[in-house]
């Protein structure tokens, strides 16, 4: 897939280096356009709000979370056994490895990428952590929307197109994890599977506990 993408959007210049354009290239290989365009958006949403609050952050490795942050829903990446987050962290991880990163540069990254659908955690990170879940929560269900610009919105929607979004998402997420659906107990996922399949049935943290094999 060959996609031209944009020197600056809204403002905001997307990451030239080596780094971030092999992360692209890896997003464009083994993505979609659909899941490219999203996960621009989420950068650019990230890189607005840290700009509009003086948010200090490293750009590259923000960048680099929102490339990988849904590969872990694609054929190349997905595991047969671990959550669609975790299969993208590791991915994001052993990616920066091979670059010589740091061991915490390393382990900040692929906290951006596996707590991405993780409100009430993420916000209370790191930076780039934190960032990431605005700026994708901000394209799936609207937070913050109020607080970008209409201008803002779009020229990022102009240049990284929703094409039908919110029908499409749902089901994009659900290919991602059908095979392993006991990987979403206790997160959002759950969800998904619950909308796109009516045979699921959500395991329940109570029957769990009183479940247990403790005699008590």
């Amino acid at each position: 897939m060959t996609i031209h993408t944009p020197k600056a959007v809204a403002g905001i210049t997307l990451p030239d280096s080596t780094i971030a354009k092999q992360a692209t290239e890896l997003l464009l290989e083994h993505g979609t356009e659909f899941l490219y365009n999203h996960s621009l958006r989420a950068f650019l949403f990230a890189a607005l709000n840290a700009r509009q609050n003086k948010i200090a952050h490293d750009t590259e490795l923000l960048y680099v979370g929102s490339v990988f942050h849904d590969l872990g829903l694609t054929p190349h990446y997905r595991s047969l056994d671990k959550r669609f987050e975790v299969d993208g962290a590791n991915a994001a991880r052993d990616f920066l490895h091979s670059h010589g990163l740091s061991p915490q540069a390393l382990q900040l990254v692929w906290d951006t990428v596996a707590l991405h659908t993780s409100p009430g955690i993420a916000e209370y990170k790191e930076a780039e952590v934190a960032l990431l879940n605005y700026g994708v929560a901000l394209d799936v269900v609207g937070r913050g929307y109020a607080d970008l610009s209409e201008k803002h919105r779009q020229d990022i929607v102009k240049n990284f197109p929703r094409t039908d979004f919110k029908k499409t998402i749902i089901p994009a997420f659900y290919e991602g994890f059908k095979h392993k659906p006991d990987t979403t107990f206790g997160s959002i996922n759950a969800d998904i599977c619950a909308c796109m399949n009516p045979d699921f049935h959500r395991k329940n943290f109570c029957d769990a506990i009183l479940h247990s094999p403790w005699t008590d």
